[in-house]
């Protein structure tokens, strides 16, 4: 198995200035500060929010000043300003989230690009970078349509848009095509690259040695003490910390091991719908963190702050501050993903042998060989922070710095598997722990699962902070419409609740229509899961069909879109006749790229259709909300 990157997308940092006395115009904090080129994130998971990071610091070497900022804290009508500033340019960092939807945070940008028709944006230099994965349908729709709406609105597009695609190396499109985009700036602008290729510090460090630790941050994510005093409303800056009520193995035998966990919720205001989902802050393993602490050589529990030199800017500290080492490395900052190009970059400076030195400047240049030095040693080789730093002795970086380049600690996303109309204080989460061995002999665990999985009921700390991201993944309105769900493995979580909702509905002496579910696990005996569940809903009629694809129980491999296939007749009538709604929910590279296709056969053979035309038929059915899909890669 590869290298498992959890990177659902991001949020804001705490310990910085209450809104209220916020700059919203960015134009008059540009010219305040001298800067010159603004370059905005659409984040979801901090990818976004990092690669601006870099951008904006690549201008200091080229003599000119760069600002990241998020569009959600200013007035984005102000593009229309930037011509006030000399040599002005603006970079959009634009990831794409869910079905081809923008970010939380870029939201209301793409709202009003699409609301003003009549803005002039002709003194506006822009480009963009787009992050997206071609696994999905809709890839890199924010970013496409952000460059294509700026031109239309009469802003100059200095450079080509660039695609990134994280279904194969995100990092190098990008490095790809920033070394190609700075030369073109320095064209357009007329200025020389100041070939200052130096490391340059964003952040200084403060050491407190009498702090009162009643202000120290200790892993909250938002306001000081919200772990200790919480207030509602709860979200993605003040999670709620709920409480692990039910934490069992689903799995009957096998090597993996899956899980049902519940989380209460009660007196917390939360309210949530099947199909949403619920994102947990998990913390990382502290045998890894105490391992950095040893290598390093350092005290973790020493109290610091990491202070922004940039005194204007909005983000004050990469992280919440003041805080210890150990809290930074364990709640803030991501130490299992392998390490993107410019952190080994900036690290290369604290290598004593010359080799690893220019080894690690290699793996951060566009060579030919440096990317593919990166790529094995570093990407397939799943080496994270720690053990490159075992695998290099000679590299002894400051812990400081180390811990200013880290990326923060993302948000994992879960689809809820429980309907609120039957369990309206208790969220459930079905997921499969990640652990995986690599290339190096190394065991890499995953974060988030294997956190959960140790949260012991009724345990010390067995509590989860956790808010609720809302989707589009929702039951037909009305109820008698029917639902074919498709879902192998953990994908049948948001199925559990619609299962419980539609039978809910039944007893509310409704009318439902169809309820078919098409499930597929390895081994009837092994990972059957919810099998008790599934038969009884089966037997009281609340799912009218009840599917399962065993893969590996014969000589042949059987997954779900054989058994739509074999099911046809039904499946078709349902679409084509009976205004059914489908749903697919797991795994975006294979699993729902097959049903998609399965589906267009069924089109082709059912109704004689060219490929051309199921292919829109399909197609019409996402449009019209008859097609959805929680997909993940």
């Amino acid at each position: 198995m590869g290298c498992v990157f959890s990177l659902p997308e991001d949020r804001r940092d705490a310990a910085e200035r209450p809104v209220s006395q916020r700059e919203t115009s960015f134009i008059e904090k540009m010219k305040k500060t001298g800067k010159n080129i603004i370059v905005f994130y659409g984040s979801q998971t901090g990818t976004a929010e990092e690669f601006a990071n870099r951008l904006s610091k690549d201008a200091q070497r080229y003599g000119m000043k760069g600002m990241a900022a998020d569009p959600e804290e200013y007035s984005m009508g102000e593009l229309a300003r930037m011509s006030e500033i000399k040599n002005s340019l603006a970079i959009f960092c634009m990831a794409t989230y869910g079905e081809g939807d923008p970010t939380d945070n870029a939201q209301d940008f793409y709202d009003w690009l699409q609301e003003n028709d009549d803005e002039d944006l002709s003194g506006l230099n822009y480009t963009v970078f787009a992050l997206g994965n071609k696994t999905y349908e809709h890839y890199n729709a924010m970013g496409k349509y952000v460059d294509k709406r700026l031109e239309e609105l009469g802003a100059k597009r200095i450079f080509d848009l660039g695609l990134g695609d994280d279904d194969s190396n995100l990092e190098e499109d990008f490095v790809s095509w920033r070394e190609q985009f700075w030369p073109a700036v320095c064209e357009h602008f007329g200025v020389e690259a100041s070939g200052d290729e130096l490391s340059i510090r964003q952040y200084e460090l403060k050491v407190h040695t009498d702090l009162n630790m009643n202000k120290v941050f200790t892993g909250e994510i938002g306001r000081l003490k919200s772990f200790e005093v919480q207030k509602p409303p709860f979200d993605a800056k003040n999670p709620f910390l709920a409480p692990v009520t039910v934490n069992r193995r689903l799995n009957k035998a096998g090597d993996r091991h899956l899980m049902h966990l519940e989380l209460d919720i009660t007196g917390s205001k939360i309210r949530y719908e099947s199909g949403d989902h619920v994102a947990v802050f998990p913390t990382n393993d502290s045998a890894l963190v105490n391992r950095l602490g040893e290598i390093l050589g350092v005290d973790l529990d020493v109290v610091i702050s990491l202070n922004n030199l940039d005194e204007e800017s909005n983000k004050k500290h990469p992280f919440p501050c003041p805080t210890t080492y150990r809290t930074a490395l364990t709640h803030y900052l991501d130490i299992t993903n392998p390490p993107r190009t410019n952190v080994l970059y900036e690290l290369a400076q604290y290598a004593s042998d010359p080799k690893d030195q220019e080894n690690m400047r290699k793996m951060a240049s566009s060579s030919p060989e440096g990317k593919a030095l990166y790529q094995t040693w570093v990407l397939d080789s799943c080496r994270n922070i720690l053990a490159i730093l075992e695998d290099m002795p000679s590299l002894k970086p400051p812990v400081d710095h180390l811990c200013e380049l880290l990326p923060r600690l993302q948000a994992r996303y879960y689809s809820i598997a429980s309907s609120s109309k039957v369990h309206p204080n208790s969220i459930h989460i079905c997921a499969v722990v990640v652990e995986y061995s690599t290339k190096t002999g190394r065991v890499n665990k995953g974060v988030a699962t294997n956190w959960l999985k140790n949260k012991l009921v009724n345990g010390h700390k067995s509590t989860v902070p956790m808010f609720i991201r809302k989707s589009q993944f929702r039951l037909p309105f009305k109820a008698m419409n029917p639902v074919i769900m498709i879902g192998p493995g953990t994908g049948i979580a948001p199925f559990m609740g619609f299962v419980q909702e539609r039978g809910w509905l039944k007893e509310q002496g409704k009318e439902v229509g169809e309820t078919v579910l098409y499930f597929g696990c390895r081994h009837k005996n092994e990972d059957f899961i919810y099998q008790e569940e599934l038969e009884e809903a089966e037997k009281s009629g609340v799912l009218t069909q009840l599917n399962v694809a065993f893969s590996r129980d014969q000589d042949h491999k059987v997954y779900v879109q054989h058994l739509l296939k074999k099911n046809k007749e039904h499946v078709w009538k349902l679409i084509h006749t009976d205004n059914a709604h489908l749903y697919v929910c797991g795994d975006a590279r294979n699993m729902a790229k097959d049903v998609q296709t399965a589906l267009y056969e069924i089109a082709e053979e059912m109704e004689g259709m060219t490929r051309t035309q199921a292919t829109d038929y399909i197609k019409k059915l996402m449009t019209k909300g008859r097609y959805s899909q929680d997909v993940w890669s």
